[in-house]
């Protein structure tokens, strides 16, 4: 693949960093189940800064953090130390005082019952343990505005404390359900989520530049964030950081990373949970985790309620989508080249990962971009994909 798809990757990151709109900087890789065979940095950290993107560069990863996050949980069910259908409140006690939210009354103030049926582990792996973000949802928006809850942003216990929307199982919302499943996980080894990530996913494989916390090398190497205005122009926001000392490590958000790093953990999966230092998960365990959850349940689209912050934003619309432990699967072909049964998900500041089991490549695509959906980053990224696929096809005629 390597001099076709230098020239056409190299070709869509350039194009994106000089458009009109455009991205202030970008890092993308590819990797197939041995090597990175694709990485490419073009344009600058932070607009109005002389330090330009190189591949190094660490990232806020935002939700790409709850794929290792279903790691970890997964590793705890292989162990024998966790049962996904057994009550999460078993493991921690506080997810059973949630109740849930039967709208508002006449005063404004939340009309709350008692649950049917109590919240599972898998459940939360599967985002249908009826928690949903204030960013995607006007009655999580409104308990935030009118009512004082907390955002997951500040990674506090209050900020996961919410009312459900509905009964657990009935449908798919998503939502920081993987937020619980660090605190799962916390409560069965006895350590911070952070200490058992490194330990037990990160050592293993190598993620010398994964953490929640930032370390004096990866600040160094820090991309900064931005902000997409009405007119397309780019605003940087140069105190933006999430928190370093949080009441709570976020296993739905809180990481900082390389994209190297993320591919090394993409590769595992490509791998069948084998990693450069050893097993990380087991075979079976990937091949179920890479498998539709939901029954005939599907994810949908994810509104933008909070415009500062997303867009509306749907991957492939029109597509029936489905879901795994802990990854967006699409059921069918996809556009770019993605085969039906792949496995991808998305950070917040526009990151988008793919993991193609069937052909053995996964890539990722990384930028600093706020409101997530911008269209040029995801334009980008989806143009990208595709010629990956376009040069494997090739090499595959060849």
């Amino acid at each position: 693949m390597t001099s076709a798809l230098q020239a056409a990757a190299d070709d869509v990151l350039n194009r994106t960093v000089s458009g009109s709109p455009r991205v202030p900087g970008v890092v993308a890789m590819i990797t197939d189940r041995r090597e990175t065979l694709y990485e490419g940095a073009a344009g600058q950290r932070m607009l109005g800064q002389d330090a330009g993107m190189t591949a190094d560069c660490v990232f806020a990863m935002f939700s790409t953090t709850k794929a290792v996050t279903g790691t970890a949980v997964l590793q705890c069910v292989e162990e024998g130390r966790l049962d996904l259908d057994a009550p999460a409140k078993t493991y921690v006690p506080d997810i059973g005082e949630l109740q849930v939210l039967d709208g508002f009354d006449a005063a404004g103030r939340p009309k709350l019952r008692p649950p049917k049926r109590d919240i599972t582990t898998r459940m939360l792996m599967l985002h249908t343990a009826g928690l949903a973000y204030d960013i995607f949802n006007e009655d999580y928006n409104r308990l935030a505005s009118e009512h004082g809850q907390p955002s997951v942003t500040t990674a506090s216990k209050a900020s996961i404390m919410t009312p459900l929307l509905f009964d657990p199982g009935e449908r798919w919302e998503y939502g920081s359900n993987l937020d619980w499943c660090g605190q799962v996980v916390e409560a069965i080894r006895g350590q911070r989520l952070g200490d058992v990530m490194r330990e037990r996913i990160f050592e293993p494989l190598g993620m010398t530049d994964t953490a929640f916390r930032l370390t004096p090398s990866m600040r160094a190497r820090l991309a900064g964030m931005h902000r997409r205005e009405a007119d397309g122009s780019l605003t940087p926001m140069p105190d933006f950081e999430l928190p370093q000392d949080p009441e709570i490590h976020m296993g739905g958000h809180g990481l900082y990373a390389t994209v190297g790093d993320y591919c090394r953990f993409i590769r595992m999966w490509l791998n069948d949970g084998a990693g450069e230092a050893g097993p990380v998960l087991r075979p079976e365990t990937v091949r179920a985790a890479a498998a539709n959850g939901l029954g005939d349940k599907k994810i949908r689209m994810l509104p933008g309620v909070i415009p500062a912050l997303s867009n509306d934003a749907e991957f492939f619309p029109g597509m029936p989508k489905s879901w795994g432990y802990s990854f967006m699967i699409n059921d069918e072909d996809a556009p770019t080249g993605r085969p039906a049964g792949a496995l991808c998900w998305a950070g917040l500041a526009n990151l988008f990962y793919w993991i193609d089991r069937k052909n053995g490549i996964g890539g990722f695509w990384a930028t600093q971009i706020l409101p997530f959906g911008d269209a040029v980053s995801f334009t980008g990224s989806m143009d990208f994909e595709t010629a990956a696929y376009r040069s494997l096809v090739t090499s595959k005629a060849a």
